[in-house]
């Protein structure tokens, strides 16, 4: 059976810690595929407020090369209008409908994981692999998720993640690009150069 992992993200730029995440996603779960799926344009807010998808597209691409296990998926870029989870899922449910698929999420999106759309038909189709933060506990978690997780935690379709999420963020990256003081090792070399090519984040 073939196991699938799905990272979704806006990706604006990737860095590291994204590839970090994801082959601990890989290592750990047993995954022959990690897809990236970078958001698509907002459909509810100016465009200004996001590098456009096909930028971000090309990044990720680039950035993904050297590990045979990642992979790069449009899906949720060409549809229209907003992206829940649950209807990426049953589009590569679909696609693979033998394989195991898991979805990575951070433990802040855990935490508001009851008010995904159709959260509790969601968590039955796709396991769930948690990228603990380093302030991340899971005895924050509501109380409309207890019973949930702590069957899940026990039957092995929640595996929270041994490796922490490094404390990089998308945001502070652009700041410093915007500042022309990007130091090395926060994002890939090749990102690095298609950043400076294409003018983002000035």
């Amino acid at each position: 059976m073939e196991n699938i992992g799905l990272f979704g993200g806006t990706f604006d730029p990737i860095h590291n810690g994204h590839l970090h995440i994801a082959q601990a996603f890989a290592d750990e779960t047993g995954l022959d595929t990690v897809v990236f799926l970078p958001a698509g344009d907002p459909y509810h807010k100016p465009q200004r407020t996001q590098t456009p998808a096909k930028h971000r597209f090309i990044m990720t691409e680039l950035a993904i090369a050297d590990d045979p296990r990642f992979a790069l998926s449009d899906c949720d870029m060409v549809r229209e209008g907003a992206t829940y989870t649950f209807d990426t899922v049953q589009i590569f449910r679909q696609q693979f409908p033998t394989a195991k698929i898991w979805w990575l999420l951070g433990s802040d999106s855990l935490m508001k994981l009851h008010t995904w759309k159709k959260w509790q038909t969601l968590v039955r189709q796709v396991n769930i692999a948690v990228a603990m933060r380093k302030d991340g506990n899971l005895n924050q978690t509501p109380r409309e998720l207890h019973a949930w997780l702590g069957a899940a935690l026990q039957n092995g379709s929640v595996r929270i993640l041994q490796a922490p999420l490094y404390n990089i963020s998308s945001t502070q990256i652009r700041a410093t690009l915007e500042n022309q003081t990007l130091s090395d090792g926060l994002i890939p070399q090749a990102v690095a150069r298609y950043i400076r090519q294409h003018g983002l984040y000035r």
